[in-house]
């Protein structure tokens, strides 16, 4: 049976398994993400000292998913995975040896940061993979299952994992323990898994400083392909934007704490499920259509409902938990990005990956930052309707980030006939 959906959706059963690695690579990446932050507060730094650390840590990881792209091209994305598991590895043991025992931000930051290099290098590297190895016909459903066990790992797994390990071996052992999944993972995805094609060749003539900086310069070479990168900064920014403001807004219409953890588990657990619906979906209903109009127009939509079903209706949890189930759906319809932009650059698929990855990186920084900046001035009202503006000038760009010619043909007729 299982053999029988792998072919029907059209992808190699190798591939699958590099999916199964990253689906446990994933959980050890991401099993401290509910509860690290709390007990380093706990332990004596500050609540900026903590955000500190955490926004370099997630600087690193966007400048590794910036560069990603590339290094996969030139060095193939087997070697750049692995490089990621090395790094990820040598930051962790860092990490968990001197920096956390330190308590010492000094220590913490860079060997936190090192580790913050390594997933990327992994996640992303794969996804490079994946351009290259799946159909063409199928590459929005090939994207859609890489989103689809990267959060299930990330977001569900591990989090899952740690709420019912924790009690039992405390938070060093448990970060200990995640360690056991990301070489796991890493050996299914990279040991089993000896798929040949580019993902073994890769193209030395690419490997020089200027190649590299490609992942910089083909954004203004190719138009499309930053105007894809400026749309995949937007899609999440909401989203890490939400938890600065969103839980003081929730408890102050009446909500407990509590009932906004809820909402928004709901909220990416839709989203997990909607990243596989709407990647196999999109390679019927046209890539560039499922983005602009589930996504941009429907994040639009479903960003003032989040906001304002609650404040209007009042405290009624089941309503407000639809709203942000319905948010997170919509969320997950920028999955084709990942399609589209490859197919912007045939020659340079890397590259152009890059700049889809560094777009990613750049969304934790930017939904923070808009509500830094005008949460004073204009109130949360206001940054709602900022980012539900932002997802309607995404859907403006997407209007212009038109698929080739050379796109395969069922592609391009379903690309045509909903635009």
């Amino acid at each position: 049976m299982l053999n029988g959906l792998i072919h029907r959706i059209g992808l190699s059963p190798k591939l699958m398994l590099g999916y199964a690695g990253v689906l446990v690579f994933m959980m050890g990446e991401g099993l401290e993400q509910g509860w690290l932050s709390p007990y380093l507060i706990g332990k004596g730094l500050t609540i900026q000292e903590s955000a500190l650390l955490f926004s370099v840590y997630g600087f690193a990881a966007a400048i590794a998913a910036w560069f990603s792209g590339v290094l996969a091209e030139i060095f193939t994305a087997r070697r750049v995975m692995l490089a990621g598991l090395l790094l990820f590895l040598l930051g962790s043991v860092c990490f968990l040896v001197w920096g956390l025992p330190s308590n010492n931000l000094s220590v913490m930051i860079p060997t936190y940061a090192l580790r913050g290099l390594g997933y990327p290098l992994f996640a992303y590297g794969f996804l490079v993979w994946v351009a290259y190895e799946a159909p063409p016909e199928r590459l929005g459903s090939a994207v859609g299952i890489f989103w689809f066990v990267y959060s299930g790992g990330l977001s569900v797994l591990g989090v899952l994992y740690s709420s019912i390990m924790l009690p039992f071996l405390g938070e060093i052992h448990t970060l200990w323990s995640a360690l056991i999944f990301v070489v796991l993972g890493a050996m299914i995805a990279l040991m089993l898994n000896r798929t040949p094609g580019h993902t073994e060749v890769g193209d030395k003539q690419k490997a020089s400083l200027s190649y590299v900086l490609k992942g910089i310069t083909i954004a203004f070479e190719n138009p499309k392909i930053g105007l894809g990168g400026i749309v995949r900064t937007i899609n999440t920014s909401a989203a890490y934007g939400f938890v600065v403001f969103m839980p003081m807004y929730m408890m102050d219409l009446g909500f407990s704490r509590t009932d906004w953890l809820q909402m928004y588990a709901a909220l990416w657990t839709v989203n997990i499920i909607f990243n596989l619906i709407f990647g196999v979906i999109s390679d019927g209903l046209g890539w560039r259509n499922v983005v602009m109009w589930f996504g941009c127009v429907g994040c639009a939509i479903t960003t003032l409902m989040f906001y304002y079903v609650p404040y209007f209706l009042g405290p009624n949890f089941m309503l407000t938990v639809v709203a942000a189930g319905l948010f997170g759906a919509c969320l997950a319809a920028f999955v084709p990005l990942s399609a589209i932009m490859p197919m912007l650059a045939p020659e340079n698929k890397g590259a152009a990956m890059s700049i889809l990855n560094l777009g990613a990186g750049l969304s934790t920084f930017v939904g923070p930052a808009v509500v830094g900046l005008f949460i004073g001035s204009l109130g949360s009202s206001g940054v709602i309707w900022i980012f539900t503006g932002l997802y309607l000038f995404s859907g403006v760009l997407m209007k212009y980030v038109t698929l080739p010619k050379a796109v395969p043909a069922a592609v391009e007729e379903n690309h045509h006939s909903l635009a």
